[in-house]
C-alpha cells in the first residue's frame, strides 16, 4: 500500500474523531453550536473525502489496470487537502469568535483544499483515461495450433 493511501485512512480517522470530539462539545454546552461549520467540515471534508482519497487512490489503479497517473502528486494532495482543512477549521472557529483573521484563514484554507480536490480529480481522471496497457503473454497452445477435425467432418470433406 502506497504511503499516501495509509496517510490518507489515518487521516480520516482522526479528522472523525475530531470532528465527533466537537460535536460532543456542541451537545454538552448548546451555546457551543456556534461550531457547525468547523463540525460538519471536519466529518465531510475530514472523514468521509479523505476516506474516498485513500481508497479510491488504492482501488482505482487496480480497477481500470492502469498505475496511478502521478505517485507524487498524490503525495502532495494529501499535504495540500489536510493543510487546507486545518485552516477552514480554524478559520470557521475563528469566524464564529468574530475574529477579523478569519475570512483570511478560511480563505487560505479553502483555496488549499479546493485545490486538493482538482488534483485528486485530474488525477483520478487521468488513471482511468489512460487506456489499457499492453501486457505480453504467451498465446496459448490451443489458439495456435491448427485445429483437428472430427472423423465425421473428415468423412464428410471426401465425399
Amino acid at each position: 500500500m502506497d504511503w499516501f493511501v495509509r496517510a490518507f485512512i489515518k487521516a480520516s480517522v482522526v479528522w472523525l474523531a475530531l470532528g465527533t470530539l466537537v460535536g460532543l462539545a456542541m451537545a454538552v454546552h448548546p451555546t457551543w453550536t456556534v461550531y457547525r461549520a468547523v463540525h460538519m467540515h471536519m466529518m465531510l471534508l475530514g472523514f468521509v473525502t479523505m476516506m474516498i482519497y485513500g481508497v479510491a487512490y488504492h482501488v482505482l489503479p487496480r480497477f481500470v489496470g492502469n498505475p496511478l497517473h502521478s505517485r507524487r502528486a498524490a503525495g502532495a494532495h494529501f499535504w495540500i487537502a489536510n493543510a487546507g482543512l486545518t485552516l477552514m477549521s480554524a478559520g470557521f472557529a475563528l469566524r464564529a469568535n468574530a475574529s477579523p483573521l478569519a475570512t483570511a484563514v478560511l480563505g487560505m484554507g479553502g483555496a488549499l483544499a479546493g485545490a486538493g480536490a482538482y488534483i485528486f480529480a485530474y488525477l483520478v481522471w487521468r488513471t482511468v483515461d489512460a487506456g489499457p496497457r499492453l501486457q505480453s503473454r504467451p498465446t496459448p497452445r490451443h489458439l495456435t495450433e491448427e485445429p483437428s477435425r472430427s472423423p465425421i467432418v473428415q468423412i464428410a470433406s471426401r465425399s
